[in-house]
């Protein structure tokens, strides 16, 4: 019966599309059928045009979102651990994360030009501060208990960070991925409909350039 409750709003909405299709209301360029999109998409599923796309977003967003792990780990653990870095970098990390990746698009065209590279640099500017943020906020959650612990049982350094520090920061630092990969999935598609001939972003864009809204349907589908 729950199984049955969580499909009963799916299959009402494509009812109703389907409804709402079929009274010609609307015109089928601007809204085509669930059936339409569907022989769509398996036509998109077996040219390959489909799976190659989706695998390109899908390698795009995981090597940006694990660059951006990286980096937003250990810039949280610099700051951290030393008061005079987090002063120095207080001002650039606040300016750099006002603004939106997708105003740096055309800068990092001219610099870097129209593949992998600016793709990357988008995911990894959009991503990398609410990863940073939490994983800052995790170090920081340490139990005053547990350091006055360490410190009478005169833990080293690298045991207290791996047994103490780290254990108590992995709930925000989870945190900081979930929100991290969400918003580097937006940033790719929102890349790729500015700068990418290959991806998602690219297939809709092409596809509303083609003027095949069944097609674009597809690639909105796929993305979610």
């Amino acid at each position: 019966i729950d199984r049955l409750k969580v499909l009963a709003t799916p299959v009402l909405i494509l009812l109703y599309w389907q409804m709402l299709a079929a009274s010609e209301l609307i015109s089928s360029y601007l809204l085509p059928s669930p059936a339409a999109v569907g022989r769509a998409a398996i036509e998109l599923w077996h040219n390959g045009i489909l799976t190659q796309h989706i695998t390109t977003s899908l390698l795009r967003v995981l090597s940006g979102f694990t660059i951006s792990f990286v980096l937003a780990f250990f810039v949280a653990l610099l700051v951290h651990c030393s008061r005079i870095i987090e002063q120095l970098l207080s001002a650039p990390l606040t300016l750099l994360r006002m603004i939106p990746p997708l105003a740096m698009t055309p800068l990092l065209i001219l610099w870097l030009g129209i593949g992998n590279a600016t793709q990357l640099s988008i995911i990894i500017l959009a991503s990398i501060f609410p990863m940073f943020l939490n994983c800052l906020d995790g170090l920081c959650r340490v139990d005053p208990n547990h350091k006055e612990l360490s410190t009478s049982l005169n833990l080293h350094p690298a045991r207290y960070f791996f047994y103490v520090v780290l254990p108590s920061a992995i709930p925000s630092i989870v945190t900081g991925m979930r929100l991290g990969f969400g918003y580097s999935w937006r940033a790719l598609i929102g890349a790729e409909l500015i700068a990418a001939s290959s991806g998602l972003g690219y297939l809709i864009i092409d596809a509303q350039e083609m003027m095949r809204t069944d097609d674009v349907m597809v690639g909105i589908l796929a993305i979610g």
